[in-house]
């Protein structure tokens, strides 16, 4: 097997994947705000490091995978402006701010569920870690890289980059930032415009704050994420992901409040999914463009012909490299569809074959070669960054050789036994365990072809009897209801939906 290779948004370049601990992977993901419903560039995330989650177990790793949830401290600015979003929304609700959180957080499960997302092995809340984040700023304090100001505790952004550099992980300097960034406007507490809250002091109406060395307050957004990813993996772990949107702020103050405090880069890999589009135009709720999950298997928004079931969403996000921009449209979603629909039914006929040498049959060398390459290439192109839409198109170019084994237009023995039980196990192995896919309808299917198995084996009996009236009817009325039956060479019956 090649070596796996990342693709790290630190160094701008793929590195072979060396865990710190030989056999063990630490992964934080930058889970959800829970003051609204998960939107589809979340989604979309989640779904990226789901599969990445699925692959590293696959290669035999023992995965320690986090996903936070934000709960408390996240302010309506990345610079330390404007309400807590939590206390505005219960505000606006008129609901505790836990209640908020309670509701948001069950209906991102549910969300994480039907897109068939296993759960992290840890999911802590910022809420539940306020010790952990206030002795981490203490630590911070006392490295000298934070002030105090009437309560409030900014990072000192300016002293930090005198000995690393700040921008580091989106390649760009102070200067360069200094001047992209406004004038501090209210905030001149803070000693530069770049510094950034650690521990907000409380106003006496703030609905959600707790007792500290310096007053009353909350923690600042960033600090949330440090203190946990510290705590369950360690001061130094392997893999930390989020959407490409966290990068310039987020986890830039991550890198620098993590390195402050415990004198070492925090993570030896930084992975970022891309944006999603609509039709070429950036998704946004101002732009009236925005799904959310629900809409799009309700079909309830004004931009969608139709529903879509979760799988074809999941299946459609895989077709597309998780750092790539992924375009959203009814053209686009209508022919993910049809392709899953394709990759299930070479499936279940790979599935249904059952390997017999045949008189005079010769292996066909050719074939045998092209199907070990293919399936060979599923795990080359995980590999090479996680690259689904090589793996999926692999799969593509295999289904019609496998409905051809199926059907009989080529001899199961053209390929042999070994390559067979490779086809069968990959196939398996990749679309449920690795893409995380399951056939929404299995449960209708397996009905559906119990009954007619049933009628299949009455018309058998009644052509054995020469009873071709009985045998006719049962083949009519079935194909009235839009379903073909087609006698195979071998003497079977197979059945479609038309």
């Amino acid at each position: 097997m090649s070596e796996l290779k990342v693709y790290n948004s630190l160094t701008r370049t793929k590195e072979v994947f060396t865990p710190v601990t030989p056999g063990y992977v630490g992964m934080y993901v930058c889970g959800p705000t829970v003051y609204s419903d998960v939107h589809l560039g979340n989604c979309r995330t989640f779904i990226s490091f789901d599969i990445i989650y699925r692959y590293l177990k696959y290669l035999g790793y023992k995965v320690r995978y986090v996903r936070n949830i934000t709960d408390a401290g996240h302010l309506e600015g990345d610079r330390d402006e404007g309400d807590d979003k939590f206390s505005k929304k219960a505000r606006l609700e008129q609901l505790e701010p836990m209640e908020i959180v309670q509701k948001y957080t069950l209906g991102f499960h549910k969300v994480m569920e039907l897109f068939n997302n296993l759960p992290p092995t840890i999911e802590p809340t910022a809420t539940g870690h306020i010790s952990e984040q206030i002795e981490m700023v203490k630590q911070i304090i006392a490295n000298g890289y934070a002030y105090i100001v009437d309560g409030t505790v900014y990072f000192d952004v300016e002293k930090y980059n005198k000995e690393k550099p700040y921008g580091i992980l989106t390649n760009r300097k102070l200067e360069d930032l200094l001047e992209g960034t406004r004038a501090l406007g209210g905030q001149d507490e803070k000693k530069g415009r770049l510094d950034f809250a650690l521990w907000i002091k409380a106003k006496p109406e703030h609905l959600m704050q707790w007792p500290s060395p310096w007053g009353m307050g909350f923690p600042g957004w960033h600090i949330e994420c440090s203190a946990m990813s510290g705590k369950y993996l360690g001061k130094q772990f392997d893999i930390h992901g989020g959407g490409m949107d966290l990068a310039a702020t987020h986890h830039t103050n991550e890198i620098a409040q993590s390195q402050a405090c415990y004198h070492t880069s925090p993570v030896n890999y930084w992975l970022h999914t891309n944006m999603l589009t609509v039709n070429g135009a950036r998704m946004s709720k101002t732009a009236g463009n925005g799904f959310l999950p629900h809409q799009l298997f309700t079909g309830d928004h004004p931009l969608l012909d139709k529903a879509y079931a979760p799988m074809t969403v999941r299946f459609f996000m895989l077709q597309t490299h998780y750092r790539s921009t992924l375009d959203f449209s009814n053209e686009a979603l209508q022919a993910a569809e049809k392709g899953l629909k394709r990759l299930w039914e070479a499936y279940e006929n790979l599935s249904s074959l059952v390997y017999q040498d045949i008189d005079n049959a010769q292996l066909d060398n050719e074939l045998e070669k092209r199907c070990i390459n293919l399936v060979n290439g599923f795990d080359e192109s995980m590999n090479d960054d996680f690259n689904t839409a090589k793996v999926l198109a692999n799969m593509f170019e295999l289904a019609p050789v496998i409905n051809s084994l199926k059907h009989g237009q080529v001899l199961l023995a053209s390929i042999s036994k070994q390559t067979l039980e490779l086809l069968q196990n990959k196939f398996s192995a990749y679309l449920f365990d690795i893409f995380g896919l399951k056939n929404e309808k299995e449960n209708d299917s397996a009905l559906l072809d119990g009954v007619l198995q049933l009628l299949i084996q009455i018309r058998k009996e009644a052509r054995e009897k020469k009873d071709f009236t009985t045998s006719d009817k049962i083949r009519n009325k079935l194909q009235q209801q839009g379903i073909t039956l087609k006698d195979e060479k071998n003497g079977s019956v197979s059945w479609a939906i038309d």
